[in-house]
């Protein structure tokens, strides 16, 4: 683009762009621009309004555009027509709006805004950035890629050129790209930062935070850390672009304003290294913006962490901690930060600066504030790292500064220092200590430093003293000045130091009793005599402070809570605590406690003696409940490692369990369990360690516990009262841990003993004891938890055998007790024998030996085979539930075993067994089943049911899991006792109807009473009765269940069931009314009886039988179904149901009965055809608009066909015709599953039942399928484009391809034919597209039913005639027509009388034109590449038979009416049945196509004879392989074509014009065959090289003929090779002599390019054989006409030619080409370009010779032809250089003064030398210098002697010749002083050529025109080239003055000239030219009043120009 048009593209206004005056499209962001141009502009401004209105409601602020940008008066506001100012202003509140939007803009109603404003107001064109402003933030949106595609980005190179991409490629802006457009182009940082500060400056007049504005700052943050952190090196100038905007965002009031500020200034420190100057205003800045936004203190210090962190120390200055200091909660904020982040570097900062501002500030109020700010953050953020001594340094530094201070000032000072140094020493006081003893004091600071250490009362060697010192102070404070708190605070702090002493001296007397009783009990229990004695006067002196009566003033509360710490101070551990102990007992608190307050009267060491002796206190009265709770809270305390709590811990505790006796059962329990809690984990400690401490509290707590008697055989946790469950649970869970004790350690005796003792107090009776053991044996399979105990396998075993162990004891009578029918202990441990634990396992199989000895037990038969399995059961958790049911099966037989399995259900069925236990046992008996089973378990069923009703609560998980199980028993085993038992019966019809669900993972039991409903159950129901009442309740839960689940279940157990088709029958129709209608009038009388079932019931069987497989006796359905479908058609008014529906199942059902009975579709016995009513099915047909009833009416006739062919037979076509009138029209896959169904499904079986023996069906049934295909094809307009290929191709396959295919397609052509269309392109569109349709269809076929298909449309147009017979009229069409029966298939096809003439001819045309159409089409030839199907060539020779009886029938009739106007249509149609032909031939194999083509060639018909040779030419161009047979069959062709090409006189008839293309045409299939096999077949084609030079060599021979010879002649020549030698005497005359004749040659270019072929062709291939033709060959190149014709034959001859045989030949050619050397000189050229260096060594003096002769062209053959002899001179010295480029220096020397003599020996020569001189010039470069010395000489001279000026005598007669030796001469020698690099120009050669060069100036010889040329072009760059030669200042100064004298000449055109020399001379020496100025500013001057004008304007431009070379102005030099 030119900067014309950048400019004019940078000018060009919104307004201008062609696009707002175009309407094709309109710019619209939520329509497409199309669309967009119809609506109207109101339609977008009341979508805009919308938009607004909504987003009013959003934001008030959107109010003020209410009256401008949506206002009524911008409907008519056209801003590319208002003012200036206008504008501005309209521009202004659109960026204000849009800057609002901007936080909404992904909502709809700124969407709707948004389109108003760009259909109004264009903003996509005027208001471009802001609304990418606007848009920005939300880059990765697609709605953003919406708006980017409204505006219009020029090219690249604009400001959003880089958007390009994303517009283009409709794709969201990626982050990346944004990234790096910000960092890498400053403008749009700096647009994006102004973006967020316009946003604010937007919302700045509304209150609040501006929170919708948080998604501009985030994206502001976002993108610029981004950037930041993406670029490589941040720039100075991107920091001078972001300080501003950092400085505005630090300053805002904006919360996520600042807060996103201050994530840039991270990045920023951290990326990049600042200047101090720069650090420090961004520290001061960041710290100034958090005084007034607490909110953001931690981020801000944060900031301020990460910037000193990252820069160098000390950049940042003390205005930072000035603020820092203000900062409220600064202290806290670094203290919450210290626990996660390091804050040193802050530290590092702040503190030297706090420091400095408390020592130096003088003013009270700003020192207290410092001193504040430093004490809180040494108090509250830890210094680490070092920090803590650079710290103590800095203080004690300053305070020993303070040398100035007064006395009143120190002291004052002091004071104010005091709190500082003392928080500091107590947080920090080693590091104090470091610095203090490491410092080395100077003279005048021992003072200030002694001062300083009496600040420090903490220092390690004086705190004794210290402490007297301050107390002493503190008791006299009226005569000092410290604080009172500060010496308190002192004081109480010592009681915290590990040294005895320190302690003591705090303690010599009371200082606030009530603020220290906390210190006191912390020092009580962290002191431990026990290690050291040396702390018991310390103690003994506290517990002392504590008895003190003024202790807590009166709050009994708090000496209450004194009491029970020191209670565990009593127990004794060591004889070191006796006398604290017996101090602590006097003590008052302990004296005033309730539970040691008889102390105080007795006496008090045998109190002591009892504590020892018993370990125990003793309580006087009986504890309330509260007190119990404390005394709780004091044992849980005691819980510590060391001694005295782990002594005091068993005390506490049995005074705990003390307290129990007083209370109620339940309050007693409670606590109990509580007591229990704090023992379990001491138990579990001891477990393995000595018990000792442990075991006399849990005896205690044994005693303690109140038995509770559950009272049941059971003990069933899940019925039990809240009482009895935490009785039990506590007895549970002290059996484990003492059972675990008793296992295990050094302490199991004790245990044991535990244990014994336990089983005395609770456990007493051996059945009470079992049925405990009973409980934990099965506890672990409950899902509840009633006991709070979880009861592993480890003490479910454990419990297993301790049971074993106490059986072993146990009398005989006492196990049978134990192993009796109510008794739960075997069902227990045969529930354990289910368990997955192999220890369990082998646990409950030792304690079930155990009561082998109860002899009586009714569970022996069991335990005793059990017993024999022992290993089995060990090893296979399942085989018990396998060996039961061995035993079930066996107990058919042994009624003992049958009995003890009976008892065994009746335990699992005891109400008081639990239902985890029956769950194991019922799990156990999995495998035993039977009536039996079930009918001993129907109580559990029956009352679990009762149980689980609507109103009851719901059931337990175990329980709901029982009655599954319970429900499983209903199975195939059990089924008969449905039948038996009628309340089995009911109680799984109550399952059934029951849909509660208990709970949410465990399924109704209706849907387990469902899933047992199986094919074996059903099956094996006792009777059809049971079968249908369970039938008929299974539907019922149907209809009434409203569950998804259950609907699924009950159509999963229904498809899987074998039902009989009677059941299902009597479902769809009660059985007392007649189920059987099979007309309309009975289905009438039906329904109109009553008692139908409900529409809603039948519509929910029918569906389940949609699907049934497993039905039995289908065919009863059939009666029943269509007399449904009766009653559907003539609906009832109460029926409000959608019949379609039910019509279709009804449809559907029947469909799935006939596939059934008929899977093969035969004929089926079992169906009564009478009661098959197939007019329903119509009748359904033509009653319904619905197609999917169509669908399911036409598939069942389908299926019928099969059944009962002759009642579907007599229906057929009116099928067909609703077919194609309706289905066919519709557009979905069904339909086209439909029709392809009812094809398949019909029209076979039609076929088939009319097939005859032979095979062929009958011309009954061909009607019936041609009126079908009829059908079809009159139908196929309507149907979907992309459904009639499978339509029709299915079809054509049903019926069979072979068959009917043809039938078909002529039926398709005959539709066409008679199509009338209103245009001639829409005929031809209808055309195309019909006949890609008709190949597509018959591609769809095998290759062989194809060619059948053609061979039958060819038969078929072989029967129709001509033309219709004149006068006649066609019948009509109509009712009058005769019967299907006595139709003809052909009139059917195409009928005379139905159609004109015209259509018959059309239909033929179309019939020929097809079959050529699909010869050639891709899928039909791809078909036959594959060779999938393998053709007969029996069909092949058919079809070519029948094609070639085709058109001699039309050739015959073309010949008939060659007088007719149909002509033409035979004519044409010929040629296409020629076309057909030439399709075939191609697809024929190649065998059989050759032994065709040479049949044809012996045609009597020269058409044939030429048809048969050009598809003969056709096969050999495209095909490159051939087998060794095909080759020798064709080879044998080369006779019958000689023979054609032979002249015959006997064709007399014919003539001689086809003749002669048949010659040319069977030479061509010679030549073709040449080039396939002549080389590997040489001898073959000698006879075709005599017949063809014989044609050539003919003068009376036809050119066009003797031009395919030629042709062919080069072609077997190129074959032949050597072969072709013996006829070179004949071939070559004969070639030459075609190319004498130029006339003919010109006129017919065919017969030039056959001729030049043939001669080049011999020439390449015998080079070596052509000498003796070589002069007439070479002498035929000289014809300038035919010169781009032979340019192939002149490189041939010089590049396949030795020198010795060209080299002689071009010699002896230049006399005769003396005028055409042009083209000799070519072929020499191109001859001496491929020589080698040694031939041209050898041949180089021949080649002098040569072109010396030739170089004398000029002086012997000019004849005054200057141009034409120029040109033939060029083409010489072109070829002498050729030969010169190929020289050495050595060779080319010799030439060259050869060249140069020669050159004196005439002035035609001298000319002819200067020009050579000036080509080797220019070729050679600096190589012609070294030869060039030779030439200054001559030239001098001739220089002089063609100067007019200095000479009367010309050197030639023509001044012309003149003119061009000059030029030559000038050339050369300015080519010669630009390659000089050797100092060529010497001084003696410079002198001898300066004065002929610049006397050349007055040569004016020739004319004006003639002088201006040479001086310009040739004169002047040859001067200024020669100056640069020179290199030398002086001859410089010659040169320049004798220019100068030139300047002086009179003519003016010498004069101009010269200046033009003096310029050129200057631009060539540039600054060298300065030395020459002086002397040529005078003659410059001398000019400026020249009297002609040009030159005067001459000498301007030449000063100016040397001005510009110079450099410097030349006026000051005139």
């Amino acid at each position: 683009m030119t900067s014309l048009a950048h400019q004019l593209r940078r000018l060009a206004l919104p307004q201008s762009d062609p696009n707002l005056l175009t309407r094709s499209e309109v710019a619209s962001l939520l329509f497409d621009p199309k669309d967009a141009v119809s609506m109207d502009r109101s339609t977008f401004y009341a979508l805009g309004c919308t938009g607004l209105e909504e987003l009013m409601g959003i934001e008030p602020a959107f109010l003020e555009f209410q009256d401008t940008l949506f206002s009524r008066a911008s409907l008519t506001l056209e801003r590319s027509v208002q003012s200036k100012e206008v504008n501005e202003k309209l521009d202004a509140g659109i960026s204000l709006f849009l800057a609002r939007l901007s936080p909404y803009f992904l909502l709809k109603p700124a969407h709707k805004c948004l389109e108003w404003l760009v259909h109004r107001f264009h903003v996509q064109l005027y208001n471009a950035d802001a609304l990418l402003r606007c848009s920005l933030p939300f880059h990765d949106t697609n709605v953003f890629v919406r708006v980017l595609q409204l505006l219009h980005i020029r090219d690249a190179a604009a400001r959003w050129g880089w958007l390009l991409g994303p517009q283009k490629a409709g794709v969201p802006l990626s982050r990346g790209a944004l990234v790096a457009h910000c960092y890498s182009d400053l403008s749009f940082m700096d647009f994006i930062c102004s973006l967020v500060t316009g946003s604010v400056q937007a919302y700045s007049g509304r209150s609040g935070s501006c929170s919708q504005l948080r998604v501009i700052f985030s994206f502001y943050a976002s993108t610029i850390v981004s950037a930041l952190g993406a670029v490589e090196k941040v720039s100075d100038a991107i920091i001078s672009k972001l300080l501003p905007f950092v400085h505005k965002g630090l300053k805002s009031s904006l919360t996520d304003y600042k807060a996103a500020t201050l994530m840039i200034v991270c990045q920023l420190a951290v990326k990049v290294t600042m200047e101090a100057s720069l650090v420090d205003i961004l520290a001061a800045h960041v710290a100034k913006s958090l005084l007034g936004e607490p909110v953001l203190a931690k981020e801000g210090l944060g900031c301020l962490v990460v910037l000193l962190q990252n820069q160098k120390e000390g950049s940042a200055g003390p205005r930072a901690s000035v603020s820092l200091s203000s900062v409220p909660a600064l202290a806290s904020t670094l203290q919450a930060m210290a626990a996660a982040h390091d804050v040193a570097p802050l530290l590092r900062y702040l503190l030297p600066h706090l420091i400095h501002a408390a020592f130096t500030c003088r003013s009270g109020e700003t020192q207290k504030d410092q001193l504040a700010v430093l004490e809180a953050v040494l108090k509250s953020v830890p210094l680490t790292n070092g920090l803590d001594r650079t710290v103590a340094r800095w203080i004690l530094d300053g305070y020993l500064r303070q040398t100035e201070l007064s006395a009143d000032d120190s002291s004052a000072f002091d004071r104010r220092l005091l709190p500082l140094v003392r928080l500091f020493e107590s947080r920090y006081c080693a590091a104090l200590d470091g610095v203090l003893a490491g410092h080395v004091t100077a003279d005048g600071e021992k003072r200030l430093y002694h001062q300083f250490l009496s600040l420090s009362v903490s220092s390690g060697k004086h705190q004794v003293h210290t402490v007297h010192t301050v107390y002493t102070r503190y008791t006299h404070s009226t005569h000092i000045s410290l604080d009172k708190t500060f010496l308190k605070d002192a004081v109480m702090e010592r009681l915290k130091d590990d040294v005895p002493e320190v302690v003591s001296a705090v303690l010599l007397d009371v200082l606030d009793p009530d603020d220290v009783v906390l210190s006191l009990l912390s020092l009580l229990h962290r002191a431990d005599l026990s290690v050291a004695e040396s702390w018991l006067p310390v103690l003994t002196e506290a517990v002392r402070l504590l008895s003190d009566p003024r202790l807590g003033k009166g709050d009994a509360e708090l000496l209450q809570k004194a009491g029970w710490r020191l209670l565990p101070l009593l127990v004794i551990t060591s004889s070191a605590e006796l006398r604290f102990a017996s101090c602590v007992a006097r003590c008052s608190v302990v004296c005033r406690h309730p539970l040691t307050q008889n102390w105080a009267q007795g006496d008090a060491p045998v109190a002591f003696k009892r504590t020892i002796s018993h370990g125990a206190l003793i309580p006087m009265w009986c504890f309330v409940l509260r007190q119990l709770e404390q005394l709780a809270l004091s044992v849980e305390r005691q819980r510590g490692p060391g001694l005295r709590a782990r002594a005091s811990f068993p005390v506490l505790t049995q005074t705990l369990l003390l307290g129990l006796g007083g209370l109620s059962e339940t309050q007693h329990l409670l606590t109990a369990q509580r007591v229990y809690a704090l023992l379990e984990a001491p138990l579990m400690e001891v477990i393995g360690a000595a018990a000792a401490q442990v075991r006399p509290v849990t005896i205690k707590v044994l005693y303690t516990i109140i038995p509770v008697s559950p009272g049941d055989v059971w003990w069933n946790p899940e019925k039990l009262d809240t009482n009895t469950c935490c009785y039990l649970g506590l007895t549970c869970r002290l059996f484990s841990v003492i059972i675990r004790g008793a296992g295990e350690g050094p302490a199991s005796g004790s245990f044991r003993d535990l244990m014994k003792l336990l089983i005395k107090v609770h456990l007493c009776e051996p059945p009470m004891l079992f049925r405990f053991l009973c409980v934990l044996w099965g506890y672990g399979s409950n899902h509840g938890d009633q006991l709070d105990v979880k009861v592993g396998a480890v003490l479910q075993t454990r419990a297993l055998y301790v049971g074993g162990a106490v059986l072993s004891a146990q009398p005989s009578t006492m196990l049978e007790q134990l192993a009796a029918a109510d008794s739960p202990v075997v069902p227990s441990l045969l529930c354990c024998l289910t368990s997955p634990v192999r220890e369990v396992r082998r646990a409950a199989l030792g304690t079930l030996s155990s009561l082998s000895g109860a002899g009586a037990s009714p569970f022996r038969p069991i335990t005793e085979r059990l017993l024999k399995n022992s290993e089995e059961i060990i090893a296979d958790p399942s085989y018990l539930s396998q060996a039961l049911g061995v035993l079930q099966e066996e107990s058919v037989k042994a009624k003992r075993l049958r009995s003890s399995l009976q008892q065994l259900l009746q335990s699992a069925g005891t109400p008081g067994c639990p239902s985890y236990s029956a769950c194991s046992l019922l799990r156990a008996l999995s495998h035993a089943n039977g009536p039996a089973v079930l009918s001993e378990l129907l109580p559990v069923l029956d009352r679990l049911l009762e149980q689980s009703g609507p109103d009851t609560p719901s059931l337990l998980r175990s329980e709901a899991q029982l009655m599954h199980l319970v429900l499983g028993k209903y199975n195939e085993a059990s089924a008969p006792l449905l039948a038996e038992n009628q309340n089995c019966l009911d109680l799984f019809v109550r399952a059934l109807r029951n849909s509660t669900q208990p709970h949410p993972d465990i399924p109704s039991c209706q849907i387990i009473a469902l899933e047992q409903m199986t094919k074996p159950f059903f099956s094996a129901l006792g009777g059809e009765a049971v079968q249908q009442k369970l039938l008929s309740a299974m539907l019922d839960v149907l209809l009434e269940s409203r569950s998804p689940l259950v609907t699924d279940t009950v159509r999963s157990v229904f498809k899987g069931m074998a039902v009989d088709g009677q059941l299902v029958a009597n479902e769809l129709a009660p059985p007392e009314k007649p189920k059987v209608s099979v007309t309309v009038q009975q289905s009438r009388r039906s329904r109109m009886t009553g008692g139908a079932v409900s529409w809603q019931r039948v519509t929910l069987i029918l569906e389940l039988l949609q699907h049934k497989k497993k039905l039995k006796r289908a065919q009863t359905l059939v009666p029943v179904l269509f007399a449904l479908l009766a009653r559907s058609l003539d609906p009832c008014p109460a029926d409000h149901t959608n019949m379609e529906y039910t019509k279709q199942l009804l449809l559907g059902c029947l469909l799935n009965v006939c596939h059934r009975l008929s899977p093969a579709g035969g004929a089926v016995d079992l169906l009564d055809e009478d009661k098959f009513s197939v007019e329903l099915v119509v009748q359904c047909i033509r009653a319904s608009d619905v197609p999917q009833t169509h669908h399911h009416a036409l598939l069942l006739l389908g299926a019928a066909a099969a059944i009962f062919p002759e009642k579907v037979l007599l229906n057929i076509m009116p099928i067909f015709t609703f077919m194609g009138a309706n289905i066919m029209r519709l557009d979905d896959a069904y339909s086209f599953r439909v029709i392809d169904q009812t094809v398949q499904m019909v029209i076979p079986a039609l076929i088939q039942a009319h097939q005859l023996s032979d095979g062929t069906s009958s011309s009954h049934v061909v009607a019936v399928v041609t009126r079908i295909l009829h059908v079809f094809a009159d139908a196929l307009p309507h149907v979907p484009d992309h459904r009639r290929l499978p339509i029709l191709s299915q079809l054509v396959t049903t019926l069979g391809p072979a068959r009917f295919l043809w039938v078909l397609m002529l039926l398709l052509f005959k539709l066409h034919a008679t199509q009338t269309a209103t245009s001639t392109s829409e005929k031809d569109a209808a055309l195309e597209r019909d006949v890609d349709f008709w190949v597509s269809l018959c591609c769809e076929f095998k290759v062989s039913e194809q060619l059948s298909s053609l061979i039958s449309i060819l038969l078929f147009l072989l029967k129709l005639p001509d033309d219709k017979h004149d006068g006649e009229t066609p019948p009509p069409i109509g009712p009058q027509r005769a019967s299907l029966l006595n139709e003809e298939v052909e009139e059917l096809i195409f009928s005379l009388e139905a159609h004109s003439s015209k259509e018959l001819r059309h239909f033929q045309f179309l019939s020929v034109s097809f079959m050529a159409q699909l010869l050639g089409s891709a899928g039909f030839i791809g078909k036959v590449a594959d060779g999938a199907d393998a053709v007969d060539e029996s069909l092949q020779q058919r079809l070519l038979e029948e094609i070639l009886r085709y058109i001699h029938a039309v050739a015959r009739r073309a010949e008939d009416n060659a007088d007719k106007p149909t002509a033409k249509f035979w004519r044409v149609l010929l040629n296409k049945a020629y076309e057909v032909l030439d399709k075939v031939n191609s697809l024929l194999p190649t065998d059989t196509f050759i032994t065709v083509m040479r049949g044809l060639m012996g045609n009597e018909l020269a058409s044939v004879r030429r048809k048969a040779m050009e598809l003969l030419n056709n096969k050999l161009q495209h095909r490159t392989q051939w087998e060794d047979r095909q080759v020798t069959v064709l080879l044998q062709l080369t006779g019958d074509l000689l023979s054609i090409v032979g002249k015959s006189s006997g064709e007399v008839m014919e003539r001689e014009a086809e003749h002669a293309i048949n010659r040319q045409t069977a030479l061509y299939s010679l030549k073709l065959l040449c080039r396939s096999f002549g080389s590997a077949h040489q001898e073959a084609f000698v006879p075709v090289l005599q017949r063809a030079v014989d044609i050539a060599a003919a003068p009376e021979e036809e050119k066009n003929v003797t031009g395919s010879a030629l042709l062919c002649i080069a072609e077997v020549v190129g074959a032949l090779k050597a072969l072709a030698i013996p006829h070179l005497p004949r071939l070559m005359p004969a070639v030459l002599n075609t190319l004498t004749d130029r006339k003919e040659l010109l006129t017919n270019e065919i017969y030039l390019l056959s001729a030049v072929t043939a001669l080049q062709r011999v020439t390449e291939t015998l080079p070596h054989f052509i000498s003796p033709y070589l002069q007439d060959t070479t002498s035929q190149v000289r014809c300038p006409s035919l010169s781009t014709r032979l340019a192939s034959l002149r490189s041939t001859l010089a590049t396949r030619l030795p020198p010795r045989v060209l080299l002689p030949t071009v010699t002896r050619c230049y006399g005769s080409m003396v005028r055409q050397l042009g083209a000799l000189m070519s072929i020499l050229k191109e001859h001496i370009t491929h020589m080698e260096k040694d031939q041209l060594s050898f041949h180089q003096s021949e080649l002098t010779s040569f072109f010396l002769c030739a170089l004398d062209f000029r002086a012997e053959h000019c004849q005054g032809d200057l141009q034409k002899t120029s040109e033939v001179e060029g083409h010489v010295i072109d070829c002498l250089l050729s030969m010169v480029m190929k020289l050495s220096e050595v060779t080319f020397r010799p030439l060259f003064f050869k060249l140069l003599d020669w050159s004196k020996l005439g002035r035609e020569r001298l000319l002819t030398f200067c020009r050579l001189s000036d080509v080797f010039a220019d070729r050679l470069k600096g190589l012609f210098v070294l030869f060039a010395g030779n030439l200054v000489t001559g030239f001098v001279d001739l220089l002089r002697q063609t100067n007019g000026s200095k000479t009367d005598e010309s050197l030639f007669d023509s001044k012309v010749k003149t003119n061009q030796l000059l030029r030559f001469v000038l050339d050369c020698l300015f080519k010669i002083f630009m390659f000089d690099t050797q100092k060529f120009v010497s001084r003696e050669r410079g002198d001898a050529l300066m004065s002929p060069l610049v006397d050349q100036l007055e040569n004016t010889v020739g004319g004006d025109q003639v002088y201006q040329q040479l001086v310009t072009q040739h004169l002047v760059p040859c001067v200024g080239q020669f100056s640069v030669a020179l290199a030398d200042e002086s001859q410089w100064k010659t040169l320049n003055y004798q220019i100068l004298l030139k300047t002086r000449h009179p003519d003016s055109k010498v004069r101009f000239s010269s200046l033009l020399m003096l310029m050129e001379l200057a631009s060539k020496l540039k600054e060298n030219y300065m030395v020459l100025l002086p002397e040529t500013i005078p003659f410059l001057a001398e000019l400026m009043e020249d009297d002609c004008e040009e030159v005067e304007q001459q000498v301007q431009k030449v000063v100016q120009e040397m001005e510009k070379i110079l450099g410097e102005p030349l006026q000051s030099y005139f």
